[in-house]
């Protein structure tokens, strides 16, 4: 009954009006971030950081969990109309979506994704629900030992599952590690890797860095790319898949649930895996797989569940073990950091209040965006066809009043503009930024509990290996690193990046 009596408080602290608000604004805003194609929620997220300073912190999470959401529910319909994935799950949905809007199909293909977005939404929180109280109660049994290990193995996959070159990935998170070595050493008082630059004595602040890598960097990237959408040009018809349709699709949003809410929970961005593995079950299982790709509705139904799913799921490491998954999550640690709230196990029990909070607002979100993306197709489809080079400078405006606004210093507002120099050079270059942010995010606390696990071991390394749970843990991180560094799995991963 426990698990009733908390989602009970936390539909009672998100049905407030300023959470719900924040929730709709969230969403809202995550849905328009979906559909332009070129900003994504990593880049909305680092750049609307500056904004939530004045609001409390559960109110700030829930916004930025529906941009996060909301943004998986916009892209599928720049896929659907426009045959650009407006975020990287929605890659899979353009082989068929894009083709149902061709055939006059463009509104029972919005419609499907809609329902089997929510469906997918609904049931993964319902298990975060379910899976947080003993996830966080297991996690009470780590000490500094099995932590350390766990984030070890949270940074190799997020080397791992990331794009390119494997050796690329892992220079980003000894970067990113390097990064948070910046600034006094709070145990010895001795400065380092400072340069003799006293503005980073205090070390480098999370916001100029995420919003100058991800932000920043982003928009450079887009100006620098021509703009060619293909806008379907006719009517988007009926929203409502007929019951035949409904019936034909809901095995699919079954398996994609499934899969993707699996995947979610892997760190180092599973997600992202979710819709690409659902596809490749539709169409392996399919008795005519030949109407993939051609317009089947299966390969929008399944993907779309399995990209929502994972979004949903992604928050389950964060909120109970304080891990990131993902770069997304990774800005909701410095998120929840910049308000005084150490993520990890401490939340449930220490925030109660925040942690079924959030939790119940994905209900609120995920039943919003089905009410915003249905009935204002027709905008969407009018915004699709605003030139992005006529969004750039308000975005940039906004950006650096934002970063200014947090210490009201011209010397972050330099560092942002560094640091977008930094990611747009990082990018040209082939190197993928997300593992450099989860390096930088999880450094500090990896380097507290290195210290605490060797100062309770007088000193010895052993103690890494000798208990059991820290010991399975680096295995499994030594095992993927292993498999990754194959020669076939490198040439697949080389032969992605640059599809």
């Amino acid at each position: 009954m426990d698990i009733f009596s908390n989602l009970a408080m936390g539909f009672g602290v998100a049905f407030t009006l300023q959470n719900i608000f924040l929730c709709f604004l969230g969403c809202m805003i995550g849905t328009l971030v979906g559909v332009l194609p070129g900003v994504g929620p990593v880049a909305t997220i680092a750049m609307l950081l500056p904004i939530t300073f004045g609001l409390d912190p559960t109110g700030a999470l829930i916004m930025l969990a529906g941009i996060y959401y909301g943004a998986q529910y916009g892209g599928s319909t720049t896929a659907i109309l426009v045959n650009i994935p407006g975020e990287a799950t929605a890659v899979v949905t353009v082989l068929d979506g894009h083709q149902m809007a061709k055939q006059g199909r463009a509104g029972v293909a919005l419609g499907i994704s809609a329902i089997g977005s929510f469906f997918a939404g609904c049931v993964a929180t319902l298990f975060i629900a379910a899976m947080g109280a003993p996830l966080t109660k297991f996690a009470q049994l780590f000490g500094p030992a099995e932590y350390f290990s766990l984030m070890v193995m949270g940074l190799v996959f997020s080397t791992v599952l990331a794009r390119g070159s494997i050796l690329k990935a892992l220079l980003m998170v000894f970067l990113g590690l390097l990064l948070a070595t910046v600034g006094t050493d709070l145990e010895t008082g001795q400065e380092r890797v400072t340069l003799g630059i006293q503005q980073l004595s205090d070390g480098i602040d999370f916001a100029p860095l995420a919003m100058g890598i991800f932000g920043f960097a982003e928009i450079i990237r887009n100006l620098e790319e021509p703009e060619a959408r293909d806008v379907v040009r006719g009517k988007i018809g009926k929203l409502l898949p007929s019951l035949a349709e409904i019936r034909q699709s809901f095995p699919s949003i079954l398996r994609g649930t499934a899969i993707g809410g699996i995947l979610g929970i892997l760190p180092g961005n599973g997600a992202v895996l979710g819709p690409f593995a659902s596809y490749a079950v539709e169409k392996k299982i399919a008795k005519d797989p030949s109407r993939f790709g051609k317009g089947a509705i299966e390969g929008v139904a399944g993907p779309e569940s399995a990209n929502n799913a994972g979004a949903q799921t992604a928050f389950i490491p964060l909120l109970t073990l304080g891990i990131p998954p993902n770069a997304v999550m990774a800005l909701m640690v410095g998120a929840m950091t910049i308000h005084g709230i150490i993520p990890g196990p401490q939340v449930m029990t220490k925030n109660p209040e925040l942690f079924w909070g959030m939790i119940a607002s994905m209900w609120i979100g995920n039943a919003m965006l089905v009410i915003i993306n249905l009935p204002l197709v027709g905008m969407w489809v009018k915004l699709l066809k605003v030139p992005y080079r006529l969004m750039f400078p308000a975005i940039l405006i906004f950006c650096a009043i934002g970063i200014y606004s947090i210490n009201n210093s011209v010397e972050d507002v330099y560092f942002t503009a560094f640091f977008a120099l930094v990611g747009y050079i990082m990018i040209k270059l082939g190197y993928e930024p997300a593992p450099m942010l989860l390096g930088f995010v999880l450094g500090k606390l990896m380097e507290e509990k290195l210290r605490q696990a060797l100062i309770l071991s007088r000193g010895s390394f052993t103690t890494f290996v000798e208990r059991p749970v820290s010991g399975t843990l680096l295995a499994v991180a030594l095992i993927m690193l292993v498999i990754a560094f194959l020669p076939a799995m490198n040439k697949k991963r080389e032969q992605a990046f640059q599809e």
